[in-house]
């Protein structure tokens, strides 16, 4: 009977590919096909062998232009830290979820991070509605959930409890980019709580990262804005959590197996990576890894 588990054994995987036990570990020796060893055993990941299976099947690499070794897309504190530790040569190019789906749509970026919600569905990343349905190669792998919420003054001096007091006089209420996932974010929670986006008092200079975000409200810039946990932890303001969003990486077939992602890939299965997302807070990472979407 074929193992339907998520981690194959060797003979496990050399059955699952119809190949010889020897050449399964000669591809594993010139890291040709995606393998992690645990305790001096290989164990090679089921949804990884599908898309080094169907990658080879199509040739998808022909007549098309390489993407640059880019990360582009929303900046998320614990994948910033991750391209850095990993040394998987990524250039961190992020400007918005809305940004990097278009880069990597033209083709400017090897790596795209989004958390971009649909607000009529409430579905989140969905590649007909970011407009990359006809990309016939396109993955997604799930980064994680984040704990988004109110990133507040330290001490709370507004007594800010919940979206309905950011009307209040003198509340200034840090912003994003417009195609940014936190600003399409902000005002699909406003919608559903009643409260018109328009009564807010924002900051006159957009905040173009997470990190911005909290550091002008750090600094005094705003009172409030919306953004991660692990933003509001690094940068020293309160945190009002209020919703949980996947954080999705999107990517074509081919790019998977590029060094740059394979060597962020193998990184995250080190303990120091869950212990980085414990110490920054505000993630789940049981999901980490899955394939969410394969066209």
């Amino acid at each position: 009977m074929e193992s339907t588990a998520t981690y194959l054994t060797t003979i496990e995987a050399a059955a699952y590919l119809r190949l010889k036990e020897r050449k399964l570990y000669d591809l594993a020796a010139q890291g040709v096909i995606p393998c992690t060893r645990v305790t001096g055993k290989l164990l090679f990941p089921r949804h990884s062998l599908d898309l080094w299976l169907m990658h080879h099947l199509e040739g998808d690499r022909a007549g098309r232009r390489a993407a640059p070794p880019v990360l582009a897309g929303s900046q998320d504190p614990l994948l910033e830290w991750a391209v850095r530790e990993s040394g998987c040569d990524l250039a961190l190019l992020c400007h918005g979820s809305g940004d990097g789906v278009r880069r990597l749509a033209e083709g400017d970026a090897m790596l795209a991070g989004v958390h971009l919600l649909d607000p009529e569905s409430g579905a989140y990343n969905d590649p007909a509605r970011l407009g990359l349905g006809a990309m016939g190669d396109l993955v997604a792998l799930r980064w994680g959930r984040r704990r988004q919420g109110l990133l507040i003054a330290p001490g709370n001096p507004l007594a800010i409890r919940g979206l309905a007091d950011l009307t209040r006089p003198g509340v200034v209420v840090a912003r994003r980019q417009p195609d940014a996932g936190a600003e399409r974010l902000l005002r699909y929670l406003l919608a559903r709580q009643g409260v018109e986006a328009e009564a807010l008092c924002f900051a006159h200079h957009l905040a173009l990262s997470e990190d911005d975000l909290a550091l002008a409200v750090r600094q005094g810039e705003a009172n409030v804005g919306l953004g991660v946990a692990a933003a509001a932890r690094r940068q020293g303001v309160d945190f009002l959590p209020l919703h949980w969003e996947p954080f999705d990486l999107l990517m074509r077939r081919r790019d998977y197996f590029e060094a740059p992602i394979q060597r962020l890939l193998t990184f995250t299965r080190e303990p120091r990576f869950a212990d980085r997302a414990a110490a920054l807070g505000g993630y789940d990472l049981s999901e980490q890894g899955r394939v969410v979407y394969n066209a």
